[in-house]
């Protein structure tokens, strides 16, 4: 059985947090169809998603509907400012955590993941403007200043917009191998 990987998107979630990663673990999906990974997009409602900065992203699936995620890429931008303290919201991401899915995120996503209790106890970066909100909104967050990423074993979180693009091949060499994360770098940065 393979790797599902769903990569959220709502109004104003920030274009490179989402699209870096995309492109990694899409590149992972096409060149080693073999390993069995599947890269969709997903959202709360059917429909285009505008984004921060004015790109328009038709996404594959409806959260209501989403197949079984072994990967949750929770993305930050401006729309994440909405969504801390929706209790709907807290308890989404605490079910899927408890259904085994391995929660991600770039950039201020992380605090959405904080907001839920996600990051509790656990080691976590998000962009450097939002790392004293990361540490306010968790409860004994180690706030990890100057970190690419961390991955804290359940939970994985990026620092700001290109670092997504290091945890995705992060993702790949600890789902697939570091081997395959290599031949993904190689594939992007030649294709």
């Amino acid at each position: 059985m393979g790797t599902s990987v769903g990569i959220y998107v709502f109004p104003d979630v920030e274009e490179l947090d989402f699209v870096g990663p995309w492109e990694v673990l899409r590149c992972w999906e096409h060149a080693w169809a073999g390993d069995g990974t599947e890269v969709f997009l997903f959202a709360d409602e059917e429909g285009v998603v505008q984004c921060a900065k004015g790109l328009r992203v038709l996404p594959d699936h409806r959260t209501a509907e989403l197949p079984r995620l072994d990967v949750l890429v929770y993305p930050g931008g401006p729309g994440t400012r909405g969504q801390l303290g929706d209790p709907a919201r807290r308890a989404w991401l605490r079910a899927m955590a408890e259904t085994g899915t391995l929660m991600t995120s770039v950039c201020t996503g992380a605090l959405v993941l904080a907001d839920a209790g996600l990051l509790d106890g656990l080691g976590a970066t998000t962009h450097w403007a939002a790392l004293d909100r990361l540490a306010e909104l968790g409860h004994d967050v180690s706030v990890r200043t100057g970190a690419r990423f961390v991955d804290a074993g359940p939970v994985v979180t990026a620092a700001g917009v290109t670092a997504g693009i290091d945890m995705a091949l992060h993702l790949v060499s600890r789902l697939h191998s570091p081997e395959r994360a290599s031949e993904v770098a190689r594939y992007i940065e030649h294709s």
